[in-house]
């Protein structure tokens, strides 16, 4: 693929790097020339000292010709107009960085339909769901973050005196748009039909609302009701950790942030309404152990600094704190620490960057559909929807499904979620199906040119 990034900050560097090493044809944009003669010595690409909003730069780099144009600067205004711009200038995708305010704004103004930006994101957003999924799940059971985190799909085991077992499903009384779809039993999967029956022991995925899944998941377990509130702490107020506490107000949880900054702290007061704000220095042993850090149930350390947040993990692990999860900017670092940080008593470590490129994925390949997650005897898959698809324009009921395959969520310009019957697939929708491999086939088949 021909790809076009502007900027090559953190995030910039590493996708491209990533990408140059798959063999595509890279063109690196960047204003700073220190950061650009950084980059240049390090990637077999284009590297350009230049405005990366200068239509004549755009010009220049080949954006009429580009599959992918990424724009990753710090930079809200530039990112819009840059992307903006290339879409005009002829560029298939557009995907731009925003800061997670503009998200938060989405409510009132859809940016990427207004400036033409196929897809916006925001690192901070995206660590924070990756965070968010051992808060659910800190067992480490699968959990995917899908159609940019409307709909969760998530495995659980069926423990022996579920109220749930032997009853058949369509008997359950699931919550709004949550749905069973495999139960791998033994070494057999099984897409169930409306009579099938849970038994114990059963490795059951289910697709949902995260909220609603939430609530659900422990009617699979012996003990019945609400799971007791976690209690959380978040070390860091910026944006990474309001985001994180952002994602997780809704949850049954009891949530500190701890913040140096009192201006920032004040903000953060203004902005949270279920989350307790502690204007203190969580890097001091004396504070945490005043704080009783140790009976929490979290400890997520989310500051711009990947020392102190590790040592803060470390800390708070000794003090007794069960699940502790730092933040690491470098996302070599933060592999190293997920795979031996258990050893020091660190769950795992999430990289904004590799957060960013797992995210982004989708996007950077030839391929009709990407693959999410390969479950047993089963694959959680995306795939557009061609403009001459004969699906489109059609309600998900009208449609002559593959047998062994499951719809899980449609992604549209404005939103995504578990589909409906009555829900009508456009072109250039993402549809997101658990599929057995003889259905794939089949199933691309539909979303495909006819």
């Amino acid at each position: 693929m021909n790809i076009i990034i502007v900027g090559a900050g953190e995030i910039g560097t590493h996708i491209a790097l990533s990408l140059a090493a798959e063999n595509h044809s890279i063109v690196v944009i960047d204003a700073d020339e220190v950061v650009a003669a950084l980059l240049n010595n390090r990637i077999d690409a284009r590297v350009i000292v230049a405005d990366g909003a200068a239509i004549s730069v755009l010009i220049d780099a080949g954006t009429a010709e580009c599959d992918l144009f990424l724009t990753l600067t710090s930079d809200n205004n530039i990112n819009l107009v840059s992307a903006s711009i290339a879409k005009r200038l002829g560029a298939k995708k557009t995907i731009c960085r925003v800061h997670p305010g503009v998200q938060r704004e989405s409510l009132f103004l859809d940016y990427g339909e207004h400036f033409g930006i196929d897809y916006l994101f925001s690192p901070e957003r995206l660590a924070a769901v990756e965070l968010v999924k051992y808060v659910r799940n800190p067992q480490s059971t699968m959990v995917e973050e899908i159609a940019r985190g409307y709909v969760e799909v998530q495995e659980a085991v069926v423990e022996s005196g579920s109220k749930l077992c032997g009853i058949p499903l369509k008997d359950v009384d699931f919550p709004t748009r949550v749905r069973v779809g495999v139960i791998n039993r033994g070494k057999e999967a099984i897409v169930p039909s409306a009579d099938d029956m849970l038994l114990p022991g059963d490795v059951v995925t289910l697709f949902g609302e995260p909220s609603k899944l939430y609530d659900f998941i422990p009617n699979l377990h012996y003990k019945t009701g609400k799971d007791r509130e976690s209690n959380i702490v978040i070390f860091g107020g910026g944006e990474y950790g309001f985001s994180l506490a952002q994602s997780l107000e809704s949850w049954n949880c009891r949530i500190r942030i701890f913040e140096e900054d009192t201006a920032r702290c004040a903000e953060l007061a203004d902005q949270l309404t279920n989350v307790t704000i502690l204007n203190a220095d969580a890097t001091s042993i004396m504070e945490m152990k005043e704080e009783q850090i140790g009976e929490a149930d979290f400890f997520f350390a989310v500051t711009s600094v990947d020392e102190d947040n590790v040592m803060t993990c470390l800390q708070a692990h000794s003090l007794g704190t069960k699940y502790c999860l730092p933040l690491i900017h470098r996302a070599d670092y933060a592999e190293a620490m997920t795979s031996f940080g258990q050893k020091l008593g660190i769950l795992a470590a999430v990289s904004p960057r590799e957060a960013t490129r797992k995210d982004l994925s989708r996007y950077i390949t030839s391929d009709r559909f990407h693959l999410l997650q390969k479950l047993e005897g089963i694959e959680l898959i995306e795939a557009a929807v061609y403009e001459k698809s004969i699906i489109v324009g059609k309600m998900v009921r009208e449609i002559n499904w593959p047998t062994d395959c499951v719809l899980v969520a449609l992604l549209t310009s404005a939103r995504g979620q578990v589909p409906a019957a009555d829900d009508v697939i456009g072109e250039g929708d993402s549809l997101y199906a658990l599929v057995k491999p003889k259905a794939k086939r089949e199933f691309l088949k539909l979303v495909a040119h006819r």
